[in-house]
């Protein structure tokens, strides 16, 4: 009669604990999350009456741009004396001009741009890059009256529309101060736009995600222009002043000469 074998003793784990889990080590403190970002408004903005395609100055600007962002910073030193109270439209107003929206916005170190309008809630018509900063702009303009000529070269038999000329050499106070680059609107200056929709005129600083931006602080100066049309090769945006007293502290002229 065969032997059975013995029986194997039967394999027991030990019980699991909550230091001691099968495929778990022991717990870490988990890292604090940062907040999360504030959602983006969505673009409400509506289209301009005249709002046509895209500029064909868009491909050469895309060229351009890479070289334009290398130019440095400049700062003119726009200390023409200019009275304060002389020298400027009495009743705030330019006759036969059409009366726009206009923005300069931009962190304080980088450079300003200029948005134009037709109101608060239209998409921009006309968006420039100038090479100033945006804090040296507005404390010239808190100055004193500041000129910006924009000037490009007039070829023969032009048929493009003096504002959608892609680049220009700028002047400031009749100094000659850098370039100023037009270029189509990006999400961030919609954003900004989307949200001073409810201002007509006003300063301040925007708000930003909680991150502190190199170039400091995202301001903007929102106030009524006056686009006067001399000719096909002459445009001025005059900025009025909310002061009845007091005329425009900002005109920008574009001429092909």
């Amino acid at each position: 009669m065969a032997s059975s074998s013995p029986t194997p003793p039967s394999l027991q784990l030990p019980p699991s604990s909550p230091e001691h889990t099968p495929f778990s080590s022991k717990s870490e403190p988990l890292s604090p999350r940062s907040p999360p970002s504030p959602p983006r408004p969505a673009i409400s903005l509506q289209q301009p009456t005249n709002k046509k395609g895209p500029s064909k100055s868009a491909k050469l600007f895309r060229r351009f741009r890479a070289v334009f962002r290398s130019f440095p910073i400049i700062t003119p030193t726009c200390k023409i004396p200019v009275s304060l109270h002389g020298n400027r439209l009495h009743d705030g107003h330019i006759h036969g001009g059409t009366r726009m929206t206009g923005t300069l916005f931009g962190h304080r170190k980088a450079r300003i741009n200029l948005a134009i309008q037709e109101n608060p809630s239209s998409l921009p018509i006309l968006l420039l890059e100038l090479t100033i900063s945006t804090g040296k702009l507005l404390q010239d303009m808190g100055m004193g009256l500041v000129r910006i000529a924009l000037e490009c070269e007039k070829k023969p038999n032009e048929k493009t529309k003096i504002v959608d000329e892609p680049i220009w050499t700028m002047y400031c106070n009749g100094r000659k101060s850098g370039y100023g680059v037009k270029r189509e609107p990006t999400d961030e200056d919609l954003i900004v736009m989307q949200i001073l929709r409810v201002i007509s005129m006003g300063a301040g600083v925007l708000p930003d995600d909680g991150t502190e931006h190199p170039d400091g602080e995202l301001t903007y100066m929102r106030s009524h222009f006056e686009r006067v049309i001399g000719s096909k090769d002459s445009e001025t945006y005059y900025m009025m002043n909310p002061d009845g007293n007091s005329g425009p502290e900002l005109t920008i002229f574009f001429v092909r000469i």
